[in-house]
């Protein structure tokens, strides 16, 4: 499948943090050739090599978008890390179009001995649009997780996140979960609260969707018995009680007991475990 291609799972690791270096080293590689011709001694041929180099980064930026743009439309919609991506986007898609009036402009005078100042200026701005981007770039995996541990995951994962409203009685039916298939996972928000049911046998059982370490999808992770192991960094917990069963997480999850009401499957909005530490 193609999308499976482009997100590097035959690989095993994420194609666009390979691609990404390639323009930015281009790209801050025309930069310094552009400084370097401006010695006193004038230097016509750094001039084309500085444009031949910003092309090169427009062309391999241009590649890496696409794989990166396959990883944004793949991030839940209700992923705290969805903004930040936005604007990891956005910047980027800024900087290409900067280099690519820059080399508009240079196109014209590759003959001269020293680049001019506007091309300059521009270069300057791009390195610094792509310092920003690239922030934020370190932000999503380091901080957000995206991209972490996908291509190992074992289990079928849920494409999003169903919103189901609360109760008064904090009985809430969901009618989805009779659907599961062993070790298949549910996730549901119920005011506010994001949380993932499975199904381990015949028995249903429902805690919070964020490990309590680094806050990775536990609805992505795999399941050895009624273990559920975190996809980012291998923390495991028992769905049963919630408590850790392998680190590095210290704190327990939050569960919820699944009953049957009047003939629905539904869960209980009460907590059956607290987290410790």
């Amino acid at each position: 499948m193609l999308k499976d291609l482009l997100e590097g799972k035959p690989l095993r690791h994420p194609i666009h943090p390979m691609l990404v270096h390639f323009p930015i080293g281009l790209f801050i590689l025309s930069f310094i050739l552009d400084l370097v011709g401006l010695a006193p001694s004038p230097r016509p041929f750094l001039v084309s090599a500085a444009f031949y180099a910003m092309l090169l980064g427009v062309i391999t930026a241009l590649l890496a978008a696409i794989p990166g743009f396959v990883d944004y439309t793949d991030i839940r919609r209700d992923h705290p890390g969805k903004t930040t991506a936005t604007g990891h986007m956005v910047l980027n898609l800024l900087a290409v179009a900067l280099y690519a009036i820059n080399l508009w402009l240079r196109i014209l005078a590759l003959n001269n001995s020293k680049v001019g100042l506007t091309p300059l200026i521009l270069s300057f701005v791009g390195i610094g649009l792509l310092s920003a981007s690239g922030y934020l770039g370190g932000r999503l995996v380091y901080d957000e997780g995206i991209a972490v541990g996908r291509h190992k995951r074992r289990t079928p994962a849920p494409q999003e996140t169903i919103e189901l409203p609360r109760t008064k009685s904090g009985f809430v039916p969901v009618p989805q979960a009779e659907q599961l298939r062993d070790q298949e996972t549910f996730r549901a928000e119920i005011d506010g609260c994001v949380l993932t049911i499975v199904r381990i046998g015949k028995a249903l059982f429902a805690f919070q969707e964020f490990c309590t370490h680094r806050f990775g999808p536990l609805s992505e992770g795999a399941f050895d018995g009624f273990n559920v192991q975190c996809p980012w960094h291998n923390s495991c917990f028992d769905v049963r009680t919630g408590k850790v069963t392998n680190g590095p997480a210290k704190v327990n999850l939050k569960t919820f007991k699944m009953e049957m009401r009047d003939g629905k499957v539904g869960v209980l909005m009460t907590r059956n475990h607290d987290q410790k530490t």
